[in-house]
């Protein structure tokens, strides 16, 4: 496969957050304060990281890992910003609203939100058990609910809110993904309908939609990947960093009037 593995671009994310000049340099987040719900690993943790980078405090949610989402935190730490991680599962309505307060207790505002927590549970759908469609629905959906209404109390006006949906919420090339598409399909149309609700407030709610990348969940040396690589117009998955800098750019200043929008980047796989 031509992707690096998720430890080598893991590796060198970390690097370069270490190494990127904070002091002296006007850091467009300085100041915000952002949530990243599931950043210990993959995606969520390379947007911490990147929010980091861009000045922001970062807090992260994880369900299990606490040794990698402690190491998130260090990371962000050694980049000269403040972090915190709280342990809160997706699907735990409780927990997921705990946690947004927390986070507010901790550094006394929330400014962006991440609905980055997600699961999927590749399979046909015939296969698919009810338990299983009830996990996906509960994290990819509810858990998403969940984390924005409480977001929404303590936001200010201008906040941001991001979900990290997915490609297939919009076209689906491949088998094995019909719960998890569903449910990325409606995180799309919530993100379009609460921006509606949000804008006079100077909230955007915007939706990036990230096509193959390279995680933990999904491979790019893993079972389902040799379809959706060919699926692609670059012909190769992506990186963690390359949707983490479309999340730093919805997150800032720049994007201010960018809202209820889809935007994918998955090399091509939607074109």
């Amino acid at each position: 496969m031509e992707s690096e593995s998720s430890e080598q671009h893991d590796s060198q994310l970390n690097k370069w957050v270490l190494n990127r000049t904070i002091g002296g340099h006007t850091s467009k987040l300085t100041e915000k304060v952002a949530l990243v719900t599931g950043g210990s690993r993959g995606i969520g943790a390379a947007i911490a990281k990147r929010l980091a980078a861009d000045g922001a405090n970062v807090a992260i949610t994880y369900t299990k890992g606490a040794d990698a989402a402690a190491s998130v935190v260090k990371e962000i730490e050694r980049a000269g910003r403040k972090a915190i991680a709280i342990q809160a599962d997706a699907a735990d309505a409780d927990a997921v609203e705990a946690a947004v307060n927390k986070v507010v207790a901790a550094f006394g505002r929330l400014d962006i939100l991440v609905n980055n927590a997600g699961t999927a549970i590749p399979k046909t759908f015939e296969e698919t058990t009810l338990e299983e469609m009830d996990r996906v629905l509960d994290i990819n959906v509810r858990g998403v609910f969940v984390a924005t209404q409480a977001a929404l109390k303590h936001m200010h006006d201008g906040g941001r809110i991001i979900m990290i949906g997915s490609s297939v919420g919009e076209r689906v090339l491949v088998p094995g993904l019909v719960p998890y598409s569903a449910t990325k399909g409606a995180v799309k149309i919530f993100s379009q309908s609460l921006s509606r609700e949000v804008g006079s407030r100077g909230i955007t709610v915007n939706n990036i939609q990230p096509g193959p990348i390279d995680t933990d969940l999904n491979p790019a040396t893993g079972d389902w990947a040799v379809p959706q690589k060919a699926a692609t117009a670059l012909d190769r998955y992506g990186r963690v960093d390359e949707v983490a800098a479309l999340v730093a750019f919805v997150a800032g200043p720049d994007s201010s009037y960018i809202t209820g929008a889809n935007l994918t980047v998955d090399g091509g796989m939607n074109a």
